[in-house]
């Protein structure tokens, strides 16, 4: 799912609904930064019926935040491929999302001490 544009409230609760909850397991535990769309009504709802928890960051915590490690990923790439258009970048983008490995992003969880062993 690509947004142009900020990230709200609404915007973010339809990714849960299509796309995040689909991909869960009870038991599961959801763990987010405090970007206030985060907080919108009826996100914890949504993770929590579908039986997984939710747990929010410490304000300000980029080093226990895998996304992090992977927007620096992301931005090397587009500063390698230098595109100087928004179709541009929106396509370079999107080839970019495709690289990220399984284990890679696995790896990102377990350097910011998150380890599921």
């Amino acid at each position: 799912m690509v947004l142009d544009g900020a990230m709200n409230g609404v915007a973010f609760q339809a990714y849960v609904q299509q796309v995040l909850i689909p991909t869960l397991a009870p038991g599961d535990i959801v763990i987010m930064d405090n970007l206030p769309a985060h907080k919108a009504q009826g996100v914890r709802h949504a993770i929590e019926g579908a039986g997984c928890r939710l747990l929010y960051l410490p304000p300000y915590s980029p080093d226990f935040n895998p996304i992090e490690k992977a927007f620096a990923k992301l931005k090397a790439d587009l500063r390698a491929k230098a595109e100087r258009t928004v179709e541009g970048l929106w396509n370079t983008v999107g080839q970019i999302v495709t690289l990220f490995e399984q284990q890679e992003c696995a790896n990102y969880f377990k350097s910011c001490g998150y380890d599921p062993e």
